[in-house]
């Protein structure tokens, strides 16, 4: 039992961070590879972006599904699951002959996220107990996720200008085959021992969620193409609305949904979730608009320009590490309103600093230092709040909930932000710099407002685990235990 504890703290968070490490890195990793990759493969006009489109599509779409499965089929085997297909997909990308084949490679890619993502945070909420282990975990959690995005667009420059643009793809495969070589002995099996039925997957819920989401993302992703009035974006929105809305309408009939949205009555919970929706619309448009402004006004190539990001990880990790040592005093819901105040002031600082005559001092590096500092202290609370109250049958669903709120919330703030810098901006470096400006203006406001939402939510007690598991199953539980609960793992 000694040797096994050991096995487990030695090498489950490892590969726990690896997992949030890999799933942000390839956001990113490709964006400074596209020229590249477009001159290799010789891409039509307009199809380039898929190769970002397609993993953002098919991991925003299938988180739901992917967090659910984890609590049906075991946490340990949807693991194995999401990084065999990551890495066999990464390998066949970097093998890639013609776009189509790396398009489909990329899709997959986000399939295997979409498995992994959601089950590293449930594997955290069940494995370390309640206080600082959990804290810890939970900030070199996101210090890792917040890393891998921003350590992505150095790492696509250097591999691209050393060794071309397959690398990007396939320095994938030896970090995925690391992780399965110790996943086994690290992750413990999901215990399947306890008494109650066994629980099943909403297809249905599934198929809907999947469809809507994807949907959306994917019509959010074009609209730079196709503009927010045109007849396409109209369509396909009013389509993906109405596929959530018939998924919330089923969610609430069966017996056992894909998601809870008892859930989403407890004060944390909500909180974590409009918390993370808001902040990522605000985050990833700043991640966006800071990587052109260095290239298409201060004049950084890309290695330059990924470098610049690198004291945004530094910062990132330093609130992570404040976070941990003071979430347990002050709590999640102070965290998350200090930390959303202080991203939003340096997307302030962003907004009125840049100008087309700008330095990295104060234009870059100052307002980054303040708004990573801001990120990191939300990282700890909102894996906290997300799953305070949850039944550990249902981390999966929650975590997957978690992720699904910040990647729509990062797809809606890119294509809405970019509109926003192409109206209030114009030609030339000067009309740049009034777009990045106003967008900048648009983020401090959207973190401001996360801010304000964590404070008034927060307050709000958890529900005792029984009630958000739903009327359903509380009519149909034992002695006021959920049958999903019974089922709880130790991991």
């Amino acid at each position: 039992m000694v040797n096994s504890q050991t096995t487990l703290s030695r090498w489950l968070l490892p590969v726990l961070l690896t997992v949030q490490f890999l799933v942000s890195l390839d956001i990113s990793v490709v964006n400074v590879a596209l020229p590249d990759i477009d001159s290799g493969l010789h891409f039509d006009p307009g199809s380039l972006a898929w190769v970002v489109n397609a993993y953002a599509l098919t991991f925003g779409g299938l988180l739901l599904l992917g967090g659910r499965l984890a609590d049906v089929a075991g946490r340990r085997r949807v693991l194995v699951a999401g990084f065999v297909v990551f890495g066999v997909a990464s390998l066949l990308g970097g093998l890639a002959q013609t776009p189509g084949q790396l398009i489909a490679a990329r899709a997959a890619q986000g399939v295997g996220a979409a498995a992994l993502a959601p089950v590293a945070l449930a594997l955290i909420t069940v494995n370390y107990p309640q206080g600082a282990p959990r804290s810890r975990a939970l900030g070199l959690w996101g210090a890792a996720g917040a890393a891998g995005g921003a350590v992505g667009v150095l790492v696509g420059g250097l591999l691209t200008d050393w060794t071309g643009w397959r690398s990007v793809m396939l320095v994938n495969v030896p970090v995925v085959a690391a992780a399965l070589a110790v996943v086994r002995p690290a992750v413990p099996a999901d215990d399947r021992s306890a008494g109650g039925p066994r629980p099943r997957l909403d297809v249905v819920g599934a198929l809907l969620a999947t469809a809507g989401t994807a949907l959306l993302v994917l019509e959010l992703v074009r609209t730079e193409s196709h503009g927010w009035t045109s007849w396409q974006t109209a369509g396909v929105l009013a389509a993906a609305v109405v596929l959530l809305a018939a998924f919330a309408v089923t969610q609430t009939r069966v017996r056992q949904p894909l998601l809870r949205f008892g859930l989403l009555r407890s004060g944390p919970v909500l909180a974590a979730n409009v918390f993370a929706l808001l902040m990522s619309a605000g985050q990833f448009a700043a991640f966006y608009f800071t990587s052109l402004y260095m290239q298409q006004v201060l004049g950084y190539g890309p290695t330059a320009a990924g470098s610049a990001f690198l004291p945004f990880c530094v910062g990132v990790v330093a609130g992570s590490v404040i976070a941990t040592r003071t979430v347990g005093r002050v709590g999640p819901g102070a965290l998350l309103v200090a930390g959303g105040l202080l991203g939003a002031a340096g997307f302030a600082w962003f907004a009125a600093a840049v100008a087309v005559d700008g330095g990295f001092l104060l234009t870059v590096l100052g307002p980054s230092a303040v708004s990573s500092v801001g990120t990191g202290l939300c990282f700890v609370p909102l894996g906290t709040a997300a799953t305070t109250g949850v039944p550990a049958a249902d981390t999966g669903m929650a975590s997957g909930l978690l992720n699904s709120s910040r990647q729509v919330g990062g797809a809606v703030g890119l294509a809405v932000l970019v509109t926003v810098a192409a109206q209030a901006g114009g030609t030339g470096a000067r009309g740049l710099v009034d777009g990045f400006a106003a967008a900048y203006w648009v983020s401090a406001g959207l973190l401001a407002v996360a801010a304000v939402a964590a404070g008034l939510l927060s307050g709000r007690r958890p529900l005792p685990a029984e009630t958000s598991a739903g009327k359903k199953s509380s009519k149909k539980s034992v002695a006021g235990v959920d049958p999903d609960v019974s089922r709880s793992t130790q991991g």
